[in-house]
């Protein structure tokens, strides 16, 4: 697994410390399983066949995720412990959970259905970003989704006495100026009714080029 600045952090204690202040509770689960309908619903009529999550944690969109749709769910995560958290918990079987980040998605071109980030891309450096999402487009066959942080203007935060862990932007804007994408739907969980932080959702479609 390449290494960069930000895995190094993820995948030591300071990614260890996130995952303790992390938990499956019945309430997350459901917030999440109700943020994801939302996601979802302009797509409910042709929902993906399989779908992976590029930094999945602990696994709580694929506990949520399972409540909702029939679909096969994969993970790459490069945080070891978390990844014995999501195999003890019988979340995923070691077939479908990987030890990778977004920057070497181990997996075939269009092999994924949906690929997707969940405050992930929050995290990656602003240099190492395009490889990150370019793998996330090589292995979607049809749908990509991401739920970030949203800045109008590219802007580094300091992150719990961190620099080089944050990095906010217009990631919507992201991808369509990038990759060969159509817009299907946005929107916005607000804090206080979802249970989430704060984050913009963006789903598109690659064009029929693209496939």
């Amino acid at each position: 697994m390449a290494q960069t600045a930000q895995l190094d952090a993820w995948t030591g204690d300071f990614g260890d410390e996130y995952i303790k202040r992390c938990t499956a509770s019945e309430e997350a689960i459901r917030n999440r399983a109700k943020a994801w309908a939302d996601m979802m619903r302009p797509i409910e009529a042709s929902t993906p066949k399989s779908i992976l999550e590029v930094g999945c944690n602990i696994g709580i969109n694929q506990r949520a995720l399972r409540r909702l749709f029939d679909a096969e769910l994969f993970a790459v995560e490069p945080n070891p412990t978390a990844r014995e958290v999501v195999l003890a918990d019988k979340v995923l079987d070691s077939e479908h959970l990987r030890a990778a980040s977004a920057l070497e998605l181990p997996f075939d071109d269009s092999s994924m259905e949906m690929c997707f980030t969940s405050g992930v891309l929050i995290h990656i450096s602003p240099d190492d970003l395009m490889q990150a999402c370019s793998e996330m487009y090589r292995v979607s066959s049809r749908y990509i989704l991401c739920a970030e942080y949203f800045s109008r203007d590219p802007q580094e935060s300091t992150y719990r006495g961190q620099e080089g862990l944050l990095f906010k932007r217009d990631f919507g804007s992201y991808w369509l100026d990038n990759f060969d994408l159509a817009p299907i739907a946005h929107g916005f969980h607000w804090r206080r009714t979802t249970g989430i932080d704060d984050v913009t959702w963006w789903l598109f479609e690659k064009t029929l080029t693209a496939h």
